[in-house]
């Protein structure tokens, strides 16, 4: 493991690396770790709060998420005193710190009140993670090869982070303390590694900016209208948004201490914790057996094997554990590894083939929308498990229809199975060819709309395309999208020329 942070430290930056593990490690995994257990005591014990109602609130935190385009836009186009990346990390700590502080400082506070601090959290969260997205992107897309590589690190440090996070947080209650990963935020601003825009650049931005947005908004609109781009990204919004969540009323169920099993916070920081370990072994089987599989089967069977651990859930609100000779403790850490392992294998390669289809120039904002969509879809599951809570009427001390509302998610699961003829049969070493419009030699205008084919190209249709594409080998080719003016050096094994 030293020796591959080593590689990527080296070909990437290790500032770039370091950004990870903060943002991803730190922030994501141990703050939203910790976040998400204390949040739900506190909804649960201080506010006293129905399961339903905690689950519309859950889906607010995800607002900040489902923003994320906004962010990705104001990172690509309008840098701040020469740098997009840098101030945007300032900025997301800023935001972090002043919100836990006021929480844990002001008692018990009014709802929305909480409600409105508490989503200020996930925002400075959510802000650091579009801007290190962005550099995930464009670094995918510069250095196709450690594309899986760099999910893979995120993978490990979110589940690490977690790890720590679940761990800590049956002991330690207090939300002020995340606002220390939050200060790390402030600091990753100073230090990570971004080229600083020329004087010259910053005025021409300047002037450019309304014209670099509408080309910035342009240019999503154009690439998501491709089927290669829409058909993965409505699957993954229905794969999320199809698996309802039940969470708070199976969290309100365990902690009962007449209907459930009654378990203590600490225990189910264990569990949680286990759980996170049991996702680190997800991602290390990913990375070392499945990231070159092509996406398509690869999904198919990680959501078969999702909807048939759900029926765990079952099994123990039924305690037909319990007839089985299997005692509540050793089930759930048994139901909790399973289910973790299964989601990590089901979320990497998603993510893999969301940061191929950024197109250059535009990355941060486009992977920003699609993580939008993922998280509309997380927002839906959210609320469309409340709703069937709420239906069937699971209250903070009725929960005779809970296991009715499992049944429904699962049923949900196995549905989702029919829709997976939407997710490309390629692998993540393909290249998928984003139109864009050039000029030739001769200055010749050149729609890529219409020349450029956005096919996989594997290493036998590469072999035979070289031949077409060496006579453009030294053509120098400028980019017309006027949201990133750059000169670039076509070279073979990159486009392909329809005759």
């Amino acid at each position: 493991p030293f020796q591959w942070l080593q590689m990527l430290s080296s070909k990437l930056n290790p500032t770039f690396v370091l950004g990870v593990l903060l943002t991803y490690g730190l922030n994501q995994g141990f703050s939203g770790s910790f976040f998400k257990v204390v949040s739900d005591f506190y909804w649960k014990d201080v506010q006293k709060v129905q399961p339903s109602e905690v689950q519309l609130f859950i889906g607010l935190y995800y607002i900040p998420w489902v923003m994320k385009p906004v962010w990705g836009l104001m990172t690509d186009v309008f840098p701040v005193m020469g740098y997009h990346r840098r101030p945007y990390f300032v900025v997301a700590g800023v935001l972090g710190v002043a919100s836990a502080l006021s929480v844990a400082a002001g008692g018990r506070l009014a709802v929305a009140a909480a409600l409105t601090l508490l989503i200020g959290i996930t925002g400075g969260v959510a802000i650091a993670d579009v801007t290190i997205d962005a550099c995930i992107a464009r670094n995918s897309i510069e250095i196709r090869s450690l594309a899986a590589d760099m999910q893979t690190l995120c993978g490990l440090c979110s589940s690490a982070g977690a790890l720590l996070g679940y761990s800590t947080s049956g002991f330690l209650v207090a939300l002020g303390i995340l606002a220390i990963p939050s200060a790390t935020l402030i600091l990753l601003g100073f230090v990570i590694y971004e080229p600083r825009t020329t004087n010259q650049d910053i005025h021409f931005e300047k002037t450019k900016a309304t014209e670099k947005l509408r080309e910035a908004v342009y240019g999503m609109y154009r690439t998501i209208k491709f089927p290669q781009v829409w058909k993965p990204s409505l699957y993954m919004y229905l794969s999320l948004a199809l698996s309802i969540s039940t969470h708070e009323g199976q969290f309100y169920w365990y902690t009962d201490p007449d209907a459930g099993p009654a378990f203590s916070q600490e225990f189910i920081g264990m569990i949680y914790a286990i759980g996170a370990m049991a996702s680190i072994v997800g991602v290390i089987i990913y990375h070392k057996a499945l990231k070159n599989h092509p996406f398509r089967p690869l999904l198919f069977y990680a959501q078969l094997l999702y909807a048939v651990s759900g029926t765990l859930d079952l099994v123990f609100i039924q305690r037909w554990n319990l007839a089985l000779g299997i005692p509540d403790y050793t089930f759930v850490v048994l139901e909790e590894c399973v289910s973790r392992v299964i989601s990590r294998i089901r979320w990497m390669p998603m993510m893999v083939l969301s940061s191929q289809l950024c197109p250059l120039g535009i990355e941060g904002t486009f992977f920003a929308l699609l993580m939008c969509i993922d998280n509309l879809g997380a927002l839906t599951s959210k609320w469309g498990g409340g709703l069937v809570l709420h239906l069937l009427h699971v209250t903070r001390s009725d929960f005779k229809n809970l296991w009715l509302a499992v049944l429904v998610r699962n049923v949900l699961r196995f549905v989702t199975l029919g829709l997976i003829f939407l997710v490309p049969n390629v692998g993540p070493n393909d290249v998928f060819l984003i139109p864009a419009k050039v000029v030739v030699g001769g200055g010749e205008v050149v729609d890529c709309e219409k020349c450029l084919e956005m096919v996989p190209l594997n290493e036998k249709s590469l072999s035979s395309l070289e031949n077409e594409s060496s006579m453009l080998m030294n053509e120098k080719v400028v980019n017309l999208d006027k949201a990133r003016l750059t000169t670039l050096e076509l070279e073979p094994r990159k486009w392909h020329l329809k005759k």
